[in-house]
């Protein structure tokens, strides 16, 4: 099944196509990597929508990105519980372990580093979540545990020893 038809499927179970924005997005996401203009135009397209409302709600939620990502997106939450417990010293840390400012991805495409407003997950806090996974009461060890066993991931996901993914948010 076809992008197009993923997200006319999705949108079946929608009285109104706005309403079935976010979950075309999550399928147009999911098959490009991130979301660039012509495809966030595209979604608009197919759901039959204004295209503004498209651009409003991917670059409102954090879960989009319109630009490309690493492999791995770190998104390490900011806010009060997740502060008051380290998690600026640990932003700190991921930045001069991964050569890379919050923003940014590293050379490799292995890994982009991002702050979220938050995850709601205080009782575990510093969280980050890496894609679908959360990771809690995070410090500086668990933060290299966790760098590591994700290189080794992308090391078996691409089959080397080093990965080298062919472009960053594949």
């Amino acid at each position: 099944m076809n992008m197009r038809e993923k997200i006319e499927a999705a949108a079946a179970r929608y009285p109104d196509q706005r309403s079935a924005i976010m979950p075309a997005l999550l399928i147009a996401q999911k098959e490009h990597g991130h979301l660039p203009g012509p495809v966030l135009e595209e979604v608009a397209d197919i759901l039959g929508v204004e295209r503004i409302w498209v651009y409003e709600l991917a670059t409102f939620y954090t879960l989009f990105h319109t630009e490309p990502v690493g492999m791995f997106h770190l998104e390490l939450c900011d806010n009060v519980s997740c502060m008051l417990r380290g998690s600026e010293h640990l932003l700190r840390h991921l930045e001069v372990v991964l050569g890379i400012r919050k923003g940014d991805t590293t050379p490799d495409g292995l890994f982009t580093l991002s702050t979220v407003e938050c995850l709601g997950a205080c009782e575990m806090a510093p969280v980050m979540q890496v894609g679908d996974d959360y990771h809690g009461d995070l410090d500086i060890a668990r933060v290299d545990a966790l760098l590591e066993g994700l290189r080794a991931t992308a090391g078996l996901v691409t089959g080397t020893d080093r990965a080298t993914p062919a472009a960053p948010g594949v």
